[in-house]
């Protein structure tokens, strides 16, 4: 594998519920991209709900309807939200085929990457060990995703002896996570998105840009 595959890596396997019709989310170029919420349940029966995109030509060739059981693959996407509404990291899907499916859900990513930011280990009131990382994975044509990753236990451990510019390549799940947030002394319900590690190991050498 050549160092070019190795730092761009983004490859996510979704198999979930379709919750709700897709509906238009933005036209670039020419082609207009649709968005509707995937339904992914966990091992442990809760569910993870992720908001997919689509182009219009990936919908035509598997039109969603709610309730239908799809298999997709793609890429963790993210983008800044400029509006001042919600979140300002906005994480998603990108789906590039969709497919009907049976069977169990599935929840897989791999990625590889650089930490652009420094790892923030913490302590649960609990006492479990929790890393906050932020992966930048390249695209094609000079741009890049930034990704929320969370490491648990003693994979959080490791995190925490990383630093910036270090490169990763890991696996496990794209996760979507409640939590409330003071504004304005209001508690406001809020939703994050990121990937949860599974396995993680360093990559040697410098990335390819």
């Amino acid at each position: 594998m050549d160092m070019q595959t190795i730092w761009n890596e983004n490859r996510v396997i979704l198999r979930g519920t379709a919750a709700a019709e897709p509906v238009l989310s933005h036209e670039n170029h020419g082609v207009a991209y649709y968005t509707f919420p995937l339904s992914v349940l966990r091992l442990s029966g809760s569910e993870d709900r992720i908001n997919v995109i689509a182009a219009a030509s990936v919908l035509e060739r598997c039109p969603v309807s709610a309730g239908m059981t799809l298999e997709g693959e793609g890429e963790v996407r993210s983008f800044n939200n400029k509006s001042g509404q919600g979140s300002r990291l906005v994480i998603t899907f990108y789906a590039r085929t969709i497919r009907p499916a049976e069977g169990e859900h599935w929840n897989e990513v791999h990625l590889a990457g650089v930490l652009c930011k420094p790892p923030i280990l913490r302590r649960t009131p609990l006492g479990r060990d929790i890393c906050d990382l932020m992966l930048a994975v390249n695209r094609r044509y000079g741009r890049a995703d930034y990704l929320p990753c969370i490491a648990w236990g003693a994979l959080a451990q490791q995190c925490g002896g990383f630093a910036v510019g270090d490169g990763v390549r890991l696996s496990g799940r794209l996760q979507s996570r409640g939590y409330t947030k003071v504004e304005h002394g209001l508690s406001v319900e809020k939703t994050a998105f990121e990937v949860s590690i599974m396995r993680l190991e360093p990559v040697e050498g410098e990335a390819s840009t």
